[in-house]
């Protein structure tokens, strides 16, 4: 009898052990495919990052972002490298979601009053050292990563 009690309590414990597993995997499955860590390169975006930052960015869409938060996506006229490596993802702050007015710094817009559906205008917060929407338009839905959450330590 103690020998079939001993048994069930192990299986049990290898059961809960077995499905806490699964739990595990499943979450950082969900984690990974709503959380990403991006690297900032360069010094588009000082003061507010650095070169050699990382920040947590929640993988969502347009429709949920508003002016002034930081977000990450492929530059728009970028389509990767010559090798087939993925495009590099910017960090820039959002200067005006679909239906806001063309802010004045991104005069090049000509034809446009108001932002369209499914884009971004984006400027860097270091306007001297930064490529963005005054240099190449708007950022596209199909473009988009997601928001800056919060600044993590530095790599």
């Amino acid at each position: 009898m103690t020998g079939t009690v001993v048994g069930t309590v192990v299986g049990m414990v290898i059961g809960t052990a077995g499905l806490a597993g699964t739990v595990i995997a499943v979450a950082c499955v969900v984690v990974h495919r709503h959380l990403v860590v991006v690297t900032v390169e360069g010094p588009s975006m000082q003061p507010t990052l650095r070169h050699g930052d990382r920040v947590l960015v929640r993988r969502t869409g347009l429709r949920t972002v508003r002016t002034g938060q930081l977000v990450v996506f492929q530059r728009p006229e970028w389509t990767g490298s010559a090798d087939g490596a993925p495009a590099r993802w910017l960090i820039k702050r959002v200067a005006a979601v679909a239906g806001e007015p063309v802010p004045e710094a991104v005069s090049g817009m000509v034809g446009h009053r108001r932002v369209p559906d499914r884009r971004l205008v984006v400027l860097g917060d270091n306007p001297a050292r930064s490529g963005d929407s005054r240099h190449w338009g708007y950022v596209a839905e199909d473009r988009f990563l997601g928001v800056v959450l919060r600044t993590m330590s530095r790599s």
